[in-house]
C-alpha cells in the first residue's frame, strides 16, 4: 500500500485495486474516510475495500439508505464492511447518533467503517482514521491519496 504519496488510476479497475490492497490491510474498528467530488471513484474504491475484505455484495453508493452492512464471507478475514454516505447525514455533532439510529445489526467498533462524503463529517467516529482524497483529473484519470491520521 502506497501512503501519503498521489497515485494515478487510470481505470475504475484501478480504483477498486487500490481499494482492495487497502482493505487487505484493515481490521475491525478501522475508520476510513473517503473525500472527493461526485464522479471522483469513492463508491469503485468501497467496492475494492469489500474484496480485500472479503464480503459480501453487491457494493452500491447508499446515497437513500445512507448505511449498508456487509456481512464476511466464509474464507474471509471474519469482519464486516458498513459502506456509509454522509451526504444526507446532519450536522457533525450528529454523525454518530444519527448512524446509532440505523440499528445496525454490527457494533461499529467490530466492523470496517468506510464513509463517502465523509471529511469533515465522519471524524468524530474514531480517534484514527484513513483519509482517502480521491480526485477526477479534466483527462478523467483518478488520483488517490491514503494517509492516516490521528496520535
Amino acid at each position: 500500500m502506497t501512503w501519503d504519496e498521489p497515485v494515478e488510476l487510470p481505470e475504475p479497475a484501478d480504483t477498486e485495486a487500490f481499494g482492495e490492497e487497502l482493505g487487505r490491510e484493515l481490521r475491525a474498528g478501522d475508520l476510513v474516510v473517503l473525500s472527493g467530488p461526485l464522479g471522483a471513484g469513492k463508491t469503485a474504491l468501497v467496492r475494492g475495500l469489500a474484496r480485500g475484505l472479503k464480503v459480501a455484495g453487491p457494493i452500491t453508493s447508499p446515497t437513500f439508505v445512507i448505511a449498508r452492512e456487509h456481512r464476511p464471507l466464509p474464507g474471509g478475514p471474519g469482519v464486516p464492511l458498513v459502506h456509509v454516505d454522509a451526504y444526507r447525514l446532519g450536522a457533525v455533532a450528529s454523525v454518530a447518533a444519527e448512524l446509532d439510529d440505523l440499528d445496525l445489526d454490527t457494533d461499529l467498533t467490530e466492523a470496517v467503517v468506510a464513509v463517502e462524503w465523509g471529511e469533515g463529517v465522519a471524524e468524530r467516529l474514531a480517534e484514527e482514521h484513513v483519509l482517502v482524497h480521491l480526485e477526477r483529473r479534466e483527462d478523467d484519470v483518478r488520483v488517490a491519496r491514503a494517509e492516516r491520521v490521528g496520535p
